[in-house]
């Protein structure tokens, strides 16, 4: 594998410890690192490289992390895994519906950060449709470029962890989709905490899709069950 293939794990978080601890951690796993400890550094650091994986605290000097999160879900392909010391089941909420795909909580053992970053970027457990695009009902989805166009060419941007689902919903078109199919090929523990991430993708998918909550044509719920996703797909 040469460098330019090794996943690269940006690191953003302000106390020195975290960083070194982090970026050893990581570096003795096999992974590139950049770290910083300001959000205006992280982000012009980002106009030259794209990370696979970011790693971001909430709590930074010079910017909301929530909103840094917020930004980053809607501008790069990254994982983005919180990692922050409030343990709150509201910031986690609130970062997960920003479009983090995971929560860690300080004090944390480096092995599990490492753990997760690997479940996140683990292939897919399924035969993979190799095209990037696909077009259905008045919709086409660009994976290669998080877009979302509709049938007058406006465009919408979807967010990695948005993405996946996306995906998965269009590669098994009119096919039940289990909670438990969808853990096991997404990756992620399972429990409520995952649940939660994919009803807050869901939900997001659903208004890009300029759905009605209440009765939504495309993504459809079943209760109990899982979901099916109505759709007429062609993968371009």
């Amino acid at each position: 594998m040469t460098q330019s293939d090794t996943p690269l794990v940006t690191i953003l978080d302000d106390e020195p410890a975290i960083r070194e601890m982090l970026s050893d951690a990581l570096t003795e796993a096999g992974f590139r690192t950049l770290s910083f400890a300001r959000a205006t550094e992280f982000e012009a650091a980002l106009r030259k490289t794209t990370p696979d994986v970011c790693l971001v605290d909430l709590g930074l000097p010079d910017r909301d992390g929530l909103t840094v999160v917020h930004r980053l879900a809607l501008e790069q392909g990254a994982t983005i895994i919180i990692i922050s010391g409030r343990a709150q089941v509201q910031d986690k909420i609130t970062g997960l519906e920003l479009g983090a795909d995971d929560y860690i909580i300080k004090p944390f053992e480096p092995a599990e950060v490492v753990a997760r970053i690997r479940a996140r970027l683990r292939g897919p457990k399924r035969a993979v449709v190799q095209s990037n695009s696909a077009r259905f009902n008045g919709w086409t989805a660009h994976f290669d470029r998080y877009l979302l166009v509709d049938s007058n060419d406006r465009e919408t941007t979807f967010s990695h962890a948005e993405g996946e689902v996306l995906r998965l919903f269009l590669e098994s078109p009119k096919r039940l989709i289990t909670r438990a199919h969808m853990q096991e090929t997404l990756g992620g523990a399972a429990g409520e905490s995952f649940d939660r991430a994919m009803d807050v993708r869901i939900s997001r998918l659903r208004t890009k899709l300029n759905e009605d909550p209440k009765n939504p044509r495309l993504i459809k719920t079943i209760y109990g069950a899982g979901y099916i996703f109505l759709g007429d797909v062609e993968w371009i």
